[in-house]
Formats: C-alpha cells, sequence, structure tokens
C-alpha cells in the first residue's frame, strides 16, 4: 500500500482531470464507472475466515462504524488510528446484488437492510442500527467489541467513545476526508460530515412528502420483521 503522504499527494497532482462519474449497469445495479469496471476481480473475491465485511448502505454510518472498529482493533490507540485516512486503512470493496432501482447508484436501500437482516440468524452478522448509536455509543461498542471478542478496560472504552464522537470526528483529518481534492469531494458544497443527527428528515421532508414515504416504507417492510426509528 502506497504511503499516506504519497496517496494525497498524487490525488491533489490529479484534480484537474477528475469528473463526476457516470454510472453503468453491473448486473442491472447502476455503480460508478471505474468500480463497474474493475469488477471481474471484485466479482471473484476470496474472503479470507478471519476477514470483517463492515457493510452498510451509503451515508448511514460507514466512516462512524469504521472508525469504531479499527479503535477497538488497535485497542484505543488514537496514533495508530491516525496513520492514514480511513479510506486507506479500510478498504472499500462494491457489492451489488439486484434487483435494481434506476438512477440510484448501489441499489435499493429495502434489499440492503432486509437481506442482512433475514441471514443474521444463520451467519456471523452483527446488526447495528445508526439511532442505537447515537442514543447510547458506549452501549452499541461494547456490541461491536464482544462480536469481535475483544475485551478492553473501562478507559478504554471512553477514549473510543470520545474519539468517535461525531464532534471529534468531524475535525479529525484522518475521518473527516479533508485530505481528498475538491474536484473528487467539494466540501465547500456540503461536509461529508454534516449534522451527525437522528430525524434531520423533519427539515427537508414536506408534510405529504414524509406521508408518501411513510406509506411506501411500510409496503416494504411489512413482514421483515425488521424496524427502524425515525428519531430519538
Amino acid at each position: 500500500m502506497a504511503a499516506p503522504e504519497n496517496y494525497t499527494r498524487v490525488l491533489q497532482e490529479s484534480q484537474d482531470v477528475f469528473h463526476r462519474f457516470p454510472l453503468q449497469l453491473v448486473h442491472g445495479i447502476p455503480l460508478m464507472e471505474p468500480i463497474a469496471q474493475q469488477w471481474g476481480p471484485i466479482e471473484h473475491f476470496q474472503a479470507r475466515p478471519d476477514d470483517l465485511l463492515i457493510s452498510t448502505y451509503p451515508k448511514a454510518g460507514t466512516t462512524w462504524m469504521q472508525e469504531i472498529v479499527d479503535l477497538i482493533l488497535v485497542r484505543g490507540d488514537v496514533e495508530k488510528a491516525s496513520r492514514a485516512p480511513t479510506h486507506v486503512r479500510i478498504p472499500f470493496l462494491e457489492i451489488c446484488s439486484p434487483p435494481p432501482v434506476p438512477s440510484v447508484a448501489w441499489g435499493s436501500w429495502y434489499d440492503h437492510v432486509c437481506r442482512y437482516w433475514a441471514e443474521r440468524a444463520s451467519h456471523c452478522i452483527l446488526y447495528v442500527f445508526y439511532e442505537d448509536m447515537k442514543e447510547d455509543p458506549a452501549r452499541e461498542i461494547l456490541r461491536v467489541m464482544d462480536f469481535l471478542e475483544v475485551e478492553l478496560p473501562p478507559q478504554v472504552l471512553e477514549k473510543i467513545v470520545r474519539q468517535t464522537s461525531f464532534r471529534v470526528m468531524k475535525e479529525n483529518p484522518m475521518a473527516n476526508y479533508s485530505s481528498l481534492p475538491r474536484a473528487i469531494f467539494d466540501q465547500t458544497i456540503s461536509p461529508f460530515m454534516r449534522k451527525g443527527q437522528v430525524g434531520d428528515w423533519k427539515s427537508h421532508f414536506t408534510v405529504a412528502q414524509s406521508e408518501a414515504f411513510d406509506a411506501h416504507y411500510q409496503r416494504r417492510m411489512e413482514g421483515t420483521g425488521l424496524h427502524f426509528r425515525t428519531q430519538i
């Protein structure tokens, strides 16, 4: 793996050639073109028995969970967890499965959350809700530690809770994606870490939109036994 400083330097030097990538269908799922063009090696990827997969739908707490897991595995050593940006420390593996949702990269949110929920009893899966993490971070981090079979003293747990708080991560250049050049991610338009709140949908949905979403959500989630909270 390239050194973090070299990675950042190359990105900065290449910023003039980057653009918004078009979508390309892979097995009926729209993915960004650079990912789609590399699908062969991804499709034939063979996991090892001790590999850990953090599987989240985009903008669902991915970076938060990555930082939590990394800090657990380095036993709360903040210096080790600052060795490189999150997207370098924790490689991304794009996974797609039908059915597709037109014009939405990575496919259906419903399919993603429901299929993992259905498989949780027969596979080694820890299902974590963003709302639960916001409600009681220490409790949920303990669940992750138990899943990873890692025991840490209380003071280390407190350090991990503090280091993975929204306030700290928003200012952490190793977690807030500020190392990416503006051509790839212009955070003057919208910061990568925006509010970190539950229920901010109320600031964007009209009453009619909320009612339409509720009806659609109820129809798609009926019978799954899976329930998401929209506020805490």
